[in-house]
C-alpha cells in the first residue's frame, strides 16, 4: 500500500502544471476572466435576432453570466449615454434606446471588451457589410443608429456599465486600475 502522501504529491504535482500551463500566456502570471457588458438593442430584439446573436456570442466562446430584459425609459437611457449627451444624435439615440425591450447582458472571457467589439463590427452598420460582413452588426445592423448592439469599450466603462444595470454585483466586480 501506498503511503498517502505520495497521492498528495502527484496531485499537488499535477495541479502545479495545470496552473502552470494555463497561466503560461498571461504577462502577469496567471490569465483574468474579463466582463464586458452587452446589449442587444430594441431593432436587435424585435427583429428576431435575439436568439442568432446569443449563439453567436457562445460559439465565440463567451459565458453570458447574468441576463435580464427591460423596456428603458427616457431617464435611465439619458444616464446611461449621459457622455453623448451634447452630440447631435443624442435625442435620436435616446427616443431609440426606449423604443422597445433590450437584453442586457454580462459576457466574460479572457479579453471579453475587445472580442465582444470585434464580434460586433464597426458602429455604422451599413460599414460593418462591407468591411466585416460577418460581424454582428453587418447581419442585424442597419445603420450607426440602429446598430443591434452595444458593447463597454474600456475596462473602466464595462464596470460603470456593468454596475449601472446590475448594482447587485457591486461586491463581485474587481475594480481593475489603468497602468500609469
Amino acid at each position: 500500500m501506498k503511503p498517502p502522501f505520495v497521492g498528495f504529491i502527484r496531485i499537488l504535482g499535477f495541479l502545479v502544471f495545470v496552473s502552470a500551463f494555463c497561466c503560461s500566456s498571461s504577462t502577469d502570471g496567471c490569465t483574468k476572466m474579463q466582463k464586458t457588458l452587452a446589449i442587444i438593442k430594441p431593432d436587435g430584439l424585435l427583429g428576431n435576432y435575439t436568439d442568432d446573436i446569443k449563439r453567436t456570442i457562445l460559439e465565440y466562446g463567451f459565458n453570458i453570466v447574468k441576463e435580464k430584459i427591460v423596456q428603458l425609459d427616457d431617464a435611465t437611457v439619458k444616464r446611461f449615454y449621459a457622455e453623448h449627451s451634447s452630440k447631435s444624435f443624442f435625442s435620436n439615440l435616446v427616443k431609440y434606446m426606449t423604443s422597445g425591450p433590450v437584453l442586457i447582458m454580462i459576457l466574460e472571457k479572457n479579453n471579453a471588451i475587445a472580442d465582444w467589439r470585434a464580434l460586433m463590427g464597426p458602429t455604422d452598420a451599413s460599414n460593418a457589410k462591407i468591411t466585416h460582413p460577418h460581424s454582428i452588426r453587418a447581419k442585424c445592423g442597419l445603420d450607426t443608429e440602429k446598430n443591434c448592439v452595444h458593447g463597454s469599450d474600456s475596462p473602466k466603462s464595462a464596470q460603470r456599465e456593468i454596475l449601472f444595470f446590475f448594482e447587485e454585483l457591486s461586491a463581485d466586480v474587481i475594480t481593475e486600475h489603468d497602468e500609469l
